[in-house]
């Protein structure tokens, strides 16, 4: 029977790693975990912002995967709560990692597999721009059905930071099945069958759930950017466990050497 050659290593950022990684004990353990926010910031949250300001001032849509079945889809205003949720998924992920040398190298493979997977979705977003014009129906909607305080507060941030752009693969899908798989890897690796294990892993699911019904409700995205969002970030997981893989049992160190 034919084997199936190993999956190439991703190489580790060199600028980054081999300069933090001597210095991740420092801070009682918090230096590695600040280094690997910041430069998410820069790596996954920069390049998205910046592709969407440029769809909204500049370009036109190219192909619109609107459909009659996503205008029947309800507005619902409590939804924009799991929606605006997703942005805790990130610091989460820092928080739950294992603060060990095992954990950081998983962390910083993580990050990498993460910004490759926006890079790539914001190639989509740049070459087939795609405006989500979803948002009148909630004008409609609220005029029998006015939002809380709260909601209204969320829906407002949500407009404000982020152009009905940017439509698909739908990055709120792509970023939280890989941060909720990561996170839900190290709870049952590390947390095993206790009960506030099991009660973690319940509500970052419901979460996940939620959010995919989120981004319909809330009329951020059509149904097609939900498909593709799920199509590219299981394509990604599928390569993040892989290098995952690699470092069981191995000196977590080693993931460093092809950097130097």
């Amino acid at each position: 029977m034919k084997t199936q050659p190993p999956m190439p290593q991703i190489r580790p950022w060199r600028s980054v790693w081999l300069r933090a990684w001597p210095h991740r004990e420092s801070l009682r353990g918090w230096l590695f975990p600040a280094v690997v926010f910041l430069v998410g910031v820069a790596t996954v949250a920069a390049p998205y912002f910046a592709s969407n300001a440029l769809a909204a001032r500049y370009l036109e849509t190219v192909w619109d995967p609107a459909t009659a079945l996503d205008a029947s889809i309800p507005a619902v205003n409590w939804m924009i709560v799991p929606y605006t949720a997703f942005y805790l998924l990130f610091p989460a992920t820092i928080l739950v990692a294992p603060r060990d040398d095992r954990g950081r190298a998983e962390l910083a493979v993580g990050l990498q597999v993460l910004s490759a997977a926006t890079w790539s979705c914001v190639a989509v977003f740049l070459l087939l721009p795609a405006e989500v014009d979803l948002r009148d129906q909630l004008t409609a909607h609220w005029q029998n059905t006015p939002p809380s305080a709260l909601e209204a507060s969320l829906f407002a941030f949500v407009h404000e930071s982020d152009a009905p752009w940017n439509a698909w693969p739908s990055l709120h899908i792509v970023h939280s099945l890989l941060l909720v798989m990561m996170m839900t890897r190290w709870i049952r690796r590390d947390r095993g069958q206790r009960t506030l294990a099991t009660a973690l892993l319940c509500l970052l699911w419901s979460e996940w759930l939620l959010l995919c019904l989120s981004v319909l409700t809330t009329k951020q995205h059509f149904i097609f950017d939900l498909a593709s969002g799920l199509v590219v970030g299981l394509a990604f997981w599928w390569r993040l466990r892989s290098e995952l893989a690699r470092l069981d049992g191995r000196d977590p160190s080693a993931w460093l050497r092809p950097a130097g």
